[in-house]
């Protein structure tokens, strides 16, 4: 399936992996890649050497292209929009803020430039400021989330930018990926269900708590502060909302997810931790591997897109 993204990034398949903190390291990236999508090693607020680390051990496990997602507000973002351009990497995407700053260095290296949008104003400003592409991101997905859902955000940003659009958000099959581009979205970001990839270092509780999860078992944290979260219901989910609704600062709030992702990621703490998913976990019921997700979400995907032609 060719499309604008396809060709820019140099991939076979329009699936870009999400660039999740903790979880997306060099060995899902790499495997992602390896199945004909694009990989991204999360940045999170990883020191830029960590970062050059992982992605001198994904050029190991691939020849193919694979990117970096900045997370701006990292205290070691500087350090990081330098480390992609020294290492050659051609694809970088952003999150929780604006690249202006490092667009002028990244292009002049040739670097592909792809914000996460959760507005179409916010898209708008990204293609002025010349990125390349766009990845609109609904609600349903997991972690940091905006307020309009995948459904109607894409076709909203779809009409607002020349630049191609990728939809991210409650994406985890290939009926996903056909409403996407139904919608006028060129390639999809999938995010929850790479977590329980085979090639995924994401703790085995974790991944279980993913796979044996409920449509209704996903919750927001953080709503009243402007900093919503969307993870998987545990003990910390009902303690945060209910001091939440107690009206606790969001320091003090803060303060109880500190760590908690690592704590679920590394640790397989998913009681206490922060298991971040989306909405669609429900619909993930098993380990695979990269290639095994990749190839059956595409082959839906396409059968789909044929009969609708």
């Amino acid at each position: 399936m060719k499309t604008r993204v396809t060709e820019l990034l140099g991939i076979e398949h329009p699936i870009i992996q999400g660039g999740m903190a903790w979880v997306a390291e060099y060995h899902l990236a790499a495997a992602v890649s390896e199945a004909g999508g694009l990989g991204l090693i999360g940045g999170a607020n990883a020191p830029g050497e960590v970062i050059r680390d992982y992605i001198r051990k994904a050029k190991e496990r691939t020849s193919k292209p694979f990117g970096v997602n900045v997370m701006l507000m990292s205290p070691y973002a500087d350090d990081v929009a330098k480390v992609v351009v020294e290492e050659g990497i051609k694809v970088v995407t952003t999150g929780a803020g604006n690249p202006g700053k490092y667009m002028d260095m990244w292009k002049a290296a040739g670097i592909k430039v792809i914000p996460v949008v959760a507005s179409v104003a916010l898209a708008k400003m990204m293609e002025k400021a010349g990125a390349d592409a766009v990845v609109a991101e609904g609600t349903e997905s997991g972690g940091h989330i905006g307020e309009a859902t995948t459904m109607t955000l894409v076709p909203q940003v779809v009409d607002a930018v020349n630049i191609p659009v990728i939809a991210a958000g409650g994406i985890a099959d290939g009926r996903g990926i056909a409403a996407a581009f139904m919608l006028g979205a060129e390639a999809v970001q999938i995010g929850t269900r790479f977590v329980v990839a085979k090639e995924s270092i994401v703790h085995e509780n974790y991944k279980q708590r993913i796979i044996k999860a409920k449509d209704i078992d996903s919750t927001v944290t953080g709503r009243s502060h402007g900093h919503p979260v969307r993870c998987l219901r545990n003990q910390m989910t009902r303690e945060y909302n209910k001091l939440e609704s107690e009206g606790k600062s969001f320091e003090e709030l803060e303060y109880l997810t500190l760590g908690t992702l690592r704590k679920a990621v590394q640790e397989g703490d998913v009681t206490h931790g922060t298991v971040m998913a989306g909405q669609i976990a429900g619909m993930i019921d098993k380990e695979q591997t990269c290639k095994e997700m990749i190839d059956e979400m595409m082959a839906q995907a396409e059968a789909l897109l044929k009969g609708a032609r």
